[in-house]
């Protein structure tokens, strides 16, 4: 499949709506705690058990937008689109299928193996294109697609909700949810697989800077930089921190305040995690579009320092207030889906637009790992704690404590973050589009 190369005069803001329509569909991953308590009742799950899908589909998304992030830069994003619209797709309908008889391993290779792997690919699948339909501003444009990746739970969460209230939630109810999701997010995506357009030459706005203007490294030397392994670190600090809320959101509110006068119903907490999901998109937006402003390195030391004092005020005062737990998980999540949309930005400053997506899906390698350990930490945690007769806020204190640190050795790593050595660099802009079109980097 060709990449598709717009025609003239083809506007450069018809490409963020065709990567919304994918990350929006993808974004459902970040409503998988709704499906947690039903699928704990129906099959017999721990806590823990239960995250394994939602885990494998983080660790699948970080693979195999590592391995494919350089078949994405290759063969273009109307490509990527259509192999992350398949296996998401596919994923659905096969955990449909092990809901429907039981198999939970079904599930956990349908929605964590098959549909992470779309998760990956979908993931990368307009970012490289993006940055180079806005040169100018990519934080910005950047931060619109992800942001959809972010705002998918908003519209799945209640979704999903009501569909388990409709449909009932056993195993057969949350069996027809898993298809009707499937089917829906195939006809979705496939709006952004028909619109998106790759720019035709190096400057997409006649006014802007070229896409090849600065530094530009490949991927493999990326790789073998300080940069990279300092941006990994970071990006893998931030995201445990904000995935250890999110995928236990609903349950997590419950304990928090279940021995209070007004416990949270499952309808609250299934708004609780529509209202992450909106901070977590419009922290996508909003912060890495100031990124643009103030600096890539300085919103991440806004995101991983003050990140590291909201976990504290949970931990020390959550469960006396309502709003303040609910304030402060809201400004973690917006610090979590701003470090997603503006790690690319940070890329394209430090390594250049050269291989970027590739660069990218190597680098989200960190959120796999971040995507085991979240869960692990806060799900192994909790589910110690309440063996030992614990429960409600105190079922959590340990795991925030663990956060802080996390985001404290973040900061850190983010502090080393210099200018790639210019041994590093390829030689001249022009070069490298050169080598691009005769020699593609190899994964």
């Amino acid at each position: 499949m060709s990449p598709p190369v717009a025609p003239p005069g083809w506007s450069r803001w018809l490409v963020p709506p065709a990567a919304l329509s994918v990350h929006l569909s993808i974004g459902q991953a970040y409503a998988w705690s709704v499906f947690k308590p039903p699928l704990e009742s129906a099959l017999g799950l721990s806590g823990t058990r239960s995250a394994l899908p939602f885990q494998l589909a983080i660790v699948m998304l970080g693979l195999s937008a590592a391995f494919g992030g350089t078949l994405v830069e290759r063969n273009g994003p109307r490509w990527a689109m259509t192999v992350a619209l398949v296996c998401f797709s596919s994923g659905f309908l096969v955990s449909a299928l092990g809901a429907a008889t039981e198999q939970y391993w079904l599930i956990v290779l349908g929605y964590g193996f098959i549909g992470g792997t779309g998760l990956g690919i979908g993931y990368i699948s307009p970012v490289s294109t993006l940055i180079k339909w806005f040169p100018d501003r990519p934080g910005m444009a950047t931060g619109i697609a992800i942001m959809g990746f972010g705002g998918g739970a908003l519209i799945a969460s209640p979704w999903s909700a009501q569909m388990l209230k409709s449909f009932g939630s056993d195993s057969f109810g949350i069996a027809l949810a898993f298809l009707v999701h499937g089917l829906t997010y195939a006809v979705f995506m496939t709006v952004g697989v028909l619109l998106v357009r790759v720019p035709r030459g190096e400057k997409p706005a006649a006014s802007g800077p070229s896409a090849l203007d600065g530094v530009q490294v490949s991927a493999r030397s990326a790789v073998r930089t300080p940069q990279f392994w300092c941006l990994w670190l970071v990006l893998c600090m931030n995201v445990t921190a904000g995935i250890g809320i999110l995928e236990k959101a609903a349950p997590m509110i419950t304990d928090f305040f279940a021995d209070g006068s007004t416990p949270v119903t499952a309808s609250a907490a299934a708004g609780f995690v529509a209202l992450l999901s909106a901070a977590n998109m419009a922290g996508r937006i909003g912060w890495s579009s100031a990124s643009d402003l103030i600096g890539r390195k300085n919103v991440y030391r806004v995101y991983l320092g003050a990140g590291a004092l909201m976990y504290a005020l949970i931990a020390w005062f959550g469960d006396s207030s309502k709003p303040l737990f609910v304030l402060c998980a809201l400004v973690i999540l917006s610090f979590y889906g701003g470090g997603f949309a503006t790690i690319p930005a940070y890329l394209k400053d430090l390594f250049g637009t050269y291989q970027v997506g590739a660069i990218h899906g190597r680098l989200l390698t960190a959120w796999s790992t971040a995507g085991v350990l979240g869960p692990l930490i806060v799900n192994r945690i909790a589910d110690h704690q309440e063996a030992a007769g614990r429960h409600g806020s105190s079922l959590y204190g340990l795991s925030f404590l663990i956060m802080i640190g996390l985001l404290a050795v973040g900061f850190a790593a983010n502090e080393f973050v210099r200018p790639v050595h210019a041994r590093h660099h390829i030689p001249a802009p022009r070069e490298a589009a050169d080598v691009a079109r005769q020699q593609p980097e190899s994964a």
